[in-house]
């Protein structure tokens, strides 16, 4: 692993990201009249775009809206400059991850699944598009400085009529999310702090995929062979919740490895936290069973989509060998390379890149974060309503103990504040680990790692600890009392939903 890599500048990263904030920072105080200074947001945007197709239709944009003559057309050009300098940001920090690794890049192996069809699907009730495009147009010329309950309340209708239509879900659950949020933070004057880059990310999302055709369904295929798990990735929010297994999937065609994730959600209610959250989402995919237990999977026909996602389906899949974590790492990890990422998902912070990183020192350090990092992107959890807050900052910006790893003299913080409850896994084990199995990520200007799974020695033998080893159930203490609170919680849920709904 070339650390050094992850501290070297990348040319034009900051041009870009610093051209997003300006037009984030003029969303504030809303596009209707924009004062003397927010002009040059909009302007940024055309510039950095000039040398691009979208130059024409951008710059035009751009002096419509500081003339406050803006209209939607105008303001979906300026979302579409802005997703365009995400996606440039995202896929050059992607390249750069692959270097840090030595990994294939995605572009040097075969796109997507072999049968992979075209993903294009016509427009479903283009009238609630279009009233959707309308409510966030009226949000943009308001500003966030400007919203109050009557504004926000606009959606409500929109997303009863959408939440009907599966085919419309996605953007449904996306616009029911950011309304809430917004609802909760009503009036926008009164805020102390606005969340700048997590609901420009929101709006401009949600704007696009307004748009016929952005919203289809990615094409799928299959995939048979191996499937080795790395680790689980947890998403909480209280009233649902996501687990998100990283894998290395062997075709077994002997075609190369290549990174694969499989998912699953559940509602849940806010008293059902912890190792309780395996509960509710156990029942759904046996693949977690085997993350719990260490085990391959062997997958039949598998649904896949041309993203890397594995459509889960418990028939397309029966228990294989035991496959110890670190041994895929070491082994099969290097090889394996990444799906290409659709237009819509290239954000810096959606960069999730399993890695293992070994010969390291671990230390403790203040740290803390800025006010509106890379973390405040909320388009790529949609399914969750996009209500959920990607980190955990403390109010405020207070500062706080981080680990960090020193690897071959280069700093690499810890992000200790993503590691789930709901596993054995805590910052004390990553400050005893020799070796770290994560998620590489990018955070408001720099790279971290996410611990998965870590590696220390006791009592002269190697023994793993994994953020995902209680999800198929546990024989550990901790894990079995919190399982056993959580059991005797969800039944007393159970039964009062029960005797309501036979009243």
């Amino acid at each position: 692993m070339r650390a050094d890599l992850l501290l070297d500048d990348i040319d034009g990263l900051d041009e870009a990201l610093a051209a997003v904030d300006g037009f984030d920072a003029s969303l504030v105080g809303g596009l209707l009249r924009p004062q003397p200074g927010q002009a040059d947001g909009p302007a940024g945007l055309a510039a950095a775009v000039a040398g691009t197709p979208l130059a024409a239709r951008v710059a035009e944009a751009a002096e419509k809206t500081v003339a406050g003559a803006g209209d939607e057309e105008h303001f979906v050009a300026l979302a579409a400059a802005r997703t365009a300098l995400l996606g440039a940001a995202h896929d050059a920090l992607v390249l750069r991850v692959d270097e840090v690794v030595g990994r294939p890049a995605a572009d040097d192996v075969a796109d997507g699944p072999a049968d992979a069809g075209a993903a294009g699907a016509p427009a479903h009730a283009p009238n609630l598009m279009v009233a959707a495009r309308s409510w966030l147009c009226d949000l943009a010329r308001a500003g966030w400085r400007g919203i109050d309950h009557d504004l926000v309340g606009g959606a409500a209708p929109v997303v009863s009529a959408m939440l009907a239509d599966p085919a419309q879900r996605r953007l449904a659950t996306l616009l029911d999310g950011f309304a809430a949020e917004l609802a909760a933070c009503c009036p926008g004057a009164a805020l102390e702090r606005v969340p700048v880059r997590r609901w420009a990310d929101l709006w401009s999302r949600a704007l696009l995929l307004t748009l016929p055709g952005a919203a289809s369904a990615p094409a799928t295929g299959s995939a048979t062979g191996r499937l080795l798990p790395l680790g689980v990735d947890v998403h909480e929010h209280p009233t649902a919740v996501r687990a998100q297994v990283h894998a290395v999937f062997e075709p077994a065609d002997g075609g190369a490895p290549r990174l694969v994730r499989a998912s699953v959600s559940a509602p849940k209610p806010d008293t059902v936290v912890g190792a309780g959250l395996w509960q509710l989402l156990r029942p759904h995919m046996s693949l977690l069973a085997a993350v719990g237990e260490g085990r391959a999977v062997e997958l039949a026909g598998m649904p896949v989509t041309a993203e890397g996602d594995l459509l889960w389906d418990d028939a397309c899949a029966r228990p294989g060998a035991e496959a110890d974590v670190f041994a895929t790492a070491r082994v099969a990890l290097p090889a394996a390379a990444g799906y290409a990422v659709a237009p819509l998902d290239r954000h810096p912070a959606r960069i999730a890149v399993p890695v293992l990183v070994e010969g390291y020192r671990v230390r403790e350090e203040a740290g803390g974060r800025g006010e509106d990092g890379e973390r405040e992107e909320a388009g790529g959890r949609e399914e969750h309503g996009g209500r959920e807050e990607a980190g955990g900052e403390k109010d405020g910006g207070e500062r706080d103990t981080v680990v960090v790893l020193d690897v071959a003299g280069c700093r690499l913080r810890v992000d200790t504040d993503r590691v789930p409850a709901a596993g054995p896994l805590t910052a004390k084990a990553v400050t005893a680990s020799g070796a770290c199995l994560g998620l590489l990520r990018w955070d408001a200007g720099e790279f971290l790692l996410q611990p998965l799974a870590v590696e220390r020695t006791s009592r002269g033998k190697s023994v793993g600890v994994h953020a995902g080893a209680w999800a198929g159930g546990t024989t550990d203490k901790a894990g079995a009392r919190a399982e056993k609170a959580a059991t005797d919680a969800v039944k007393v849920l159970r039964e009062r939903a029960g005797k309501l709904l036979r009243k």
